[in-house]
């Protein structure tokens, strides 16, 4: 069994579907790659947001519930979810928010990188952080940002935590995370790979905790090869005495999900099928796919969706 590559996908809130597709797709130049529902909640949409194929690491997701109440950050959340970009791009992207009216601040240099952060419409923390190092992706090359701008996968997730060192426990002894950096308050651990998505922060501070709603990240998922390698992870975390659900078919994926010490919801998906398993890659997030189970009720469920508009 491998230790954990990194980040496979980042699923958060949003209150208003349309907007949510204008902000990452249309601005960000992050690729709707799939249009489907909520397996649990078929009334919602689910939409996936990544580079042009969905490479494991670079897959925001959202849950889009329309009129859900905002939500109250605090520990026990993914406090903020960043994206790698390269160093020259940080200019390109002040300049393109700024445009779209969207408030940038800079970000301290944090274990040697520049950085700026922002807030999605629902007040969802982003960050962007300036480094040359590898990125295995597509860039979405008919998207609205050139492809020597854009955002080149996940960097890291920010987990807020009352104590650091039981979620620590978790992400170095079950996970195969490695601490690679400290500072103050804010721990920096790596994945096993070499590549997008590979660092977890946890910064530790004092607060009330996170309500969920919008703008509040659902669940941070991590890569797992396949199958097999998933069930040896189940395992390895029930030895542990963490209460692991089932294995869940997410069409896409399949995951495992089990609470952080911290709260923080965290979920091991394989990489396998991936998004082209029932779209091609010219087709990707052009159609409402449903899994063959809620294939009967598609008239239902299409009824119960706002229409929404997709550039392509």
């Amino acid at each position: 069994m491998q230790p954990i590559q990194g980040i496979h996908h980042i699923t958060a809130i949003a209150s208003d579907p349309q907007r949510t597709i204008n902000f990452y797709h249309n601005l960000l130049g992050q690729r709707l790659i799939k249009r489907t529902v909520n397996f649990d909640d078929p009334g919602t949409y689910h939409f996936y947001f990544g580079d042009e194929i969905g490479t494991p690491g670079t897959v925001l997701t959202f849950f889009p519930w329309r009129h859900v109440a905002r939500g109250v950050h605090g520990n026990g959340e993914v406090a903020a979810t960043a994206y790698s970009i390269p160093v020259a791009a940080l200019d390109y992207w002040r300049d393109r928010l700024d445009a779209h009216d969207v408030a940038v601040r800079d970000l301290p240099p944090r274990f040697g990188a520049a950085g700026i952060a922002f807030a999605d419409p629902d007040g969802m923390t982003l960050e962007l952080i300036a480094t040359d190092a590898p990125a295995t992706i597509q860039p979405w090359r008919a998207g609205p940002v050139p492809a020597e701008h854009a955002l080149r996968g996940f960097h890291s997730a920010t987990l807020w935590v009352t104590q650091a060192a039981p979620t620590a426990e978790l992400l170095t002894t079950q996970l195969g995370y490695t601490l690679v950096g400290q500072e103050g308050k804010r721990y920096h651990y790596q994945g096993a790979a070499n590549d997008v998505g590979l660092y977890v922060d946890l910064v530790e501070r004092s607060g009330p905790l996170a309500r969920l709603g919008a703008g509040s990240v659902h669940h941070i998922a991590f890569r797992t090869v396949d199958d097999t390698e998933q069930v040896e992870y189940k395992e390895l975390l029930e030895r542990a005495n963490y209460g692991v659900s089932p294995v869940m078919d997410r069409q896409y994926f399949h995951s495992i999900y089990f609470r952080a010490p911290s709260g923080v919801l965290f979920e091991v998906a394989t990489d396998a099928p991936g998004f082209t398993y029932d779209e091609s890659v010219a087709e990707l997030g052009s159609h409402l796919k449903l899994p063959t189970w809620l294939e009967p009720q598609r008239n239902v469920i299409a009824a119960k969706l706002p229409p929404v508009q997709v550039n392509t």
